[in-house]
C-alpha cells in the first residue's frame, strides 16, 4: 500500500492532519549585483533572536539595519519562500513592530500591507524591534496555503523546550531603491545552555548560551533552519559528506540514534546513486515529532534546503513506520541538492520574496527529484523491480485524476494562482513520469550506456549553482546534450498538452501491462472505505456497525460496534491510529496477531491469525526477456 493510500485513509478517519512534502529550491554563492553596488552602502543587517524573553509564546528579534540615504526605506517579510509554491505571508506572524534612531526616539511606521512596513525618517534608523509569533500550535488543518503555514516551513515557540528557527519567520529583508536582499547577515541568537541548535550553519561564537552566524545574503540565512531542543543529535558519515541528525520528541518516545540505522542506509546508497556529482560536506537532517494529542503541527512531510531538510511526522509513529517515512521523504529532500540546487532558473536564483516569479520547469526541479527519489531505491536493491514498477503505475493512476491536457510547464510558471495551483500535486505523479519516460529514451538511444541522471550531471557542468538559465532556453539545451526524441518528447508532452502514452514507453524497456494482485489494507475497503472509525469524545477506535466486514476481521471474530483496544499488546486510540494505519502495512498472510477489545462493556483478547484479502489492480510486469538487458541497464545501470 502506498503512502497516497495511508494518508486518504488517514483523512477519512480523522480530520484535520494532512501528510505532505514539499521541497525548497536551492541555491548559494550568488555574486552581489551590481546596482546593489551602486545604490546602498554595503555593510551588514546584524540580527538578534533572542530565545530567552518569550513573551505570550513570541519571541523577540532586533534587527540593526545599514546606513540609509532615503527618507523612507520598507521592512519586507516574504510572501512566498522558494520551493512552498503558495502565498503564505509570513508578515501576519509579526506583531509589534518599531523603528527607533541612535537616541532610543521611535520612528514613525506603517503597516503598508500584510508583509510589508515602512519607515519614515530612514537616514536616522538604527534598530528595528518586533515579536514574532510561532505557527505549530495554532494550525487549524484547514490546509496549507489557504490559511497554514506548511508545518516545515513554519515556526515552533515552545519555551524552555524546542525552538524551530525557520529564519524566513523571524528575519525580513530592507527595500531602498530595491530589495536588499545580497547583503550579508550578521545572526546571533540567544537560548538558554540546556537547549543546543542544530544547523548546518557554522557557530563562530563558543558560548553555550550565544550562537552567531554569518549568512552572505538573505538567501543564504533562510535557506539554513535551525532547531534549538535538549541535546538529541547522531552524526556520521558517508565519504567525506558529514550528516547532522537532530530529533526532537517532545514525550521521549523516539531518539536519534534508535532512528539513525534507516537514515544511514538511506543516504549511503544515495550518495552511491549519485556518485561525483554530489559535493555537500555537511547535511543536517531536523526531524520534529508532534505531539498530536495537543495543539501542535499537523502539516507531515518535509522542506528542503541547500544542506539541510526540515521534518515533521507524528510522534505516535513506531520506530519501524517512522524509518520507512524517513526513507521516502528524506530520499526526495536529499536529491534536491542536484536540482534546483546545480541545475536552476533565473526565477529561482534571484528570487522575488514580495512578487514572486515562478519557473516553467518544476518537472525538472520536484519532478527529476521524486523520480530519483524512487529509481536509486531498485538500483541499490532496497526495493524490486516489481514494487519500483507498482509505485510507477500508482503515480499513473494518481496523475489520471488530475488535468493531463494541461501544459505541464503553463501550470509551473502559474502555479500560484487558480486553476493551475490545485494542480500542483501532479509535480510528484505526471512530473517523476515525465522523467520516467526521459530516462526511458535516453536509455533506448544509447544502448542503455546512459540514462537521465547522465542528463543532470551534463546539465550541472553547463550551468552550476551560480550559473542560472533562461527558462526558454532549457528544452533546446537539454535536446543538445541528448537527442532529437527527448526534445520532441518536452515540446509534445511538457509544454504542449498531449497526454503520455506510458505504455508505449514501458515497452521500450520490456514492461507491460498486466493485472497485479496487491494485499489490501486491514482497516480499508476497495482503497476508500474504512472498516473503522473514531469516537471523537472518548478516541476509541471502532469497528463501523453496520458493514459487510473483510476477511482480517471475520476470521479474528470482530464484530460491527467492537472497541478496539490493542493490538499485539500495544494500545491504540485517536492519538496513535496513524502508528496503527502504518504498521498494518508490515502484517503478512498467517501472522500471528493479538488484539484486545472491548463489546458490550466487556474487555476480551481474541487471537489468532492474519488474514488479508486481495484486490486486482491495473500494473505492470517485466514480460519481453528480449529487452532484459535494456531494463537492466534502467533499473540498475
Amino acid at each position: 500500500m502506498n503512502k497516497l493510500i495511508v494518508t486518504a485513509f488517514f483523512a477519512l478517519i480523522v480530520s484535520g492532519y494532512t501528510v505532505t512534502a514539499q521541497m525548497k529550491s536551492t541555491v548559494n554563492k550568488v555574486p552581489v549585483k551590481e546596482e546593489v553596488k551602486k545604490d546602498v552602502n554595503l555593510n551588514q543587517v546584524n540580527v538578534i533572536i533572542d530565545l530567552n524573553k518569550v513573551k505570550d509564546d513570541k519571541v523577540s528579534v532586533t534587527i540593526t539595519p545599514p546606513k540609509f540615504t532615503s527618507n523612507e526605506i520598507i521592512y519586507h517579510f516574504p510572501k512566498t519562500v522558494p520551493g512552498t509554491y503558495s502565498s503564505d505571508n509570513y508578515g501576519k506572524l509579526i506583531d509589534e513592530l518599531k523603528a527607533f534612531d541612535k537616541n532610543g526616539k521611535e520612528l514613525a511606521t506603517s503597516k503598508t500591507d500584510t508583509n510589508s512596513w515602512k519607515i519614515s525618517n530612514a537616514k536616522s534608523l538604527v534598530k528595528v524591534t518586533y515579536y514574532v509569533n510561532d505557527t505549530f500550535d495554532s494550525e487549524s488543518g484547514k490546509g496549507f496555503g489557504k490559511e497554514d503555514i506548511f508545518s516545515p516551513a513554519g515556526t515552533n515557540i515552545l519555551e524552555g523546550k524546542n525552538f524551530m528557527v525557520n529564519n524566513h519567520g523571524f528575519v525580513g529583508y530592507f527595500e531602498d531603491k530595491i530589495q536588499l536582499t545580497e547583503i550579508p547577515y550578521n545572526l546571533t541568537i540567544l537560548h538558554p545552555a540546556a537547549l543546543q541548535g542544530a544547523t548546518s550553519l557554522i557557530d563562530i561564537d563558543k558560548s553555550d548560551t550565544v550562537d552567531t552566524f554569518m549568512a552572505s545574503r538573505y538567501f543564504d540565512l533562510t535557506d539554513n533552519p535551525i532547531m534549538y531542543a535538549k541535546a538529541d543529535i547522531e552524526t556520521f558519515y558517508v565519504d567525506d559528506m558529514e550528516i547532522v541528525f537532530s530529533v526532537y520528541s517532545p514525550n521521549g518516545v523516539h531518539t536519534a540514534k534508535d532512528l539513525l540505522p534507516e537514515l544511514q542506509k538511506t543516504m549511503r546508497a544515495q550518495k552511491a546513486f549519485l556518485g561525483s556529482i554530489n559535493a555537500n560536506k555537511r547535511y543536517t537532517v531536523l526531524l520534529y515529532l508532534s505531539d498530536m494529542a495537543k495543539n501542535d503541527a499537523k502539516g507531515f512531510g518535509a522542506l528542503e534546503h541547500h544542506t539541510s531538510t526540515t521534518v515533521v511526522f507524528p510522534e505516535a509513529m513506531d520506530v519501524e513506520a517512522l524509518g520507512e517515512q524517513l526513507k521516502d521523504v528524506v530520499s526526495h529532500e536529499f536529491f534536491h541538492t542536484l536540482t534546483p540546487l546545480s541545475v536552476h532558473s533565473k526565477e529561482i536564483q534571484y528570487f522575488d520574496y514580495t512578487n514572486p516569479k515562478m519557473s516553467k520547469h518544476l518537472w525538472m526541479y520536484e519532478g527529476v527529484t521524486e523520480y530519483f527519489a524512487n529509481l536509486f531505491q531498485v538500483n541499490q536493491g532496497l526495493i524490486t523491480a516489481d514494487e519500483f514498477y507498482e509505485r510507477m503505475s500508482g503515480k499513473i493512476n494518481n496523475a489520471s485524476t488530475l488535468n493531463d491536457t494541461m501544459s505541464f510547464t503553463e501550470m509551473s510558471a502559474n502555479v500560484l494562482i487558480e486553476p493551475y495551483k490545485d494542480q500542483y500535486l501532479n509535480v510528484y505523479e505526471k512530473g517523476a513520469l515525465i522523467a520516467m519516460c526521459i530516462d526511458i529514451i535516453i536509455r533506448e538511444k544509447s544502448a542503455g550506456q546512459k540514462g537521465i541522471l547522465s542528463m543532470m550531471k551534463d546539465l550541472s557542468n553547463l550551468y552550476g549553482i551560480d550559473k542560472p538559465f533562461d527558462d526558454e532556453e532549457l528544452f533546446a539545451k537539454i535536446t543538445k546534450l541528448t537527442y532529437p526524441e527527448v526534445g520532441e518528447f518536452l515540446n509534445t508532452h511538457v509544454a504542449g498538452k498531449t497526454p503520455i502514452p506510458y505504455e508505449v514507453y514501458f515497452t521500450k524497456m520490456g514492461v507491460s501491462k498486466a493485472k497485479v494482485q496487491v494485499s489490501a489494507n486491514p482497516f480499508l475497503k476497495d482503497k476508500s472505505v474504512p472498516f473503522i472509525t473514531v469516537n471523537p469524545s472518548t478516541k476509541e477506535i471502532i469497528v463501523l456497525p453496520g458493514t459487510k466486514l473483510n476477511s482480517f476481521m471475520t476470521n479474528l471474530g470482530l464484530k460491527g460496534g467492537d472497541i478496539l483496544v490493542s493490538f499485539n499488546d500495544k494500545a491504540y486510540n485517536l492519538d496513535n491510529i496513524y502508528d496503527l494505519i502504518m504498521i498494518s502495512q508490515s502484517w503478512e498472510i498467517d501472522d500471528a496477531i493479538s488484539v484486545t477489545i472491548e463489546r458490550d462493556g466487556v474487555e476480551q483478547i481474541i487471537k489468532g491469525k492474519v488474514k488479508l484479502d486481495f484486490d486486482e489492480e491495473e500494473g505492470c510486469k517485466f514480460t519481453d526477456e528480449s529487452k532484459k538487458a535494456l531494463n537492466n541497464y534502467w533499473l540498475k545501470g
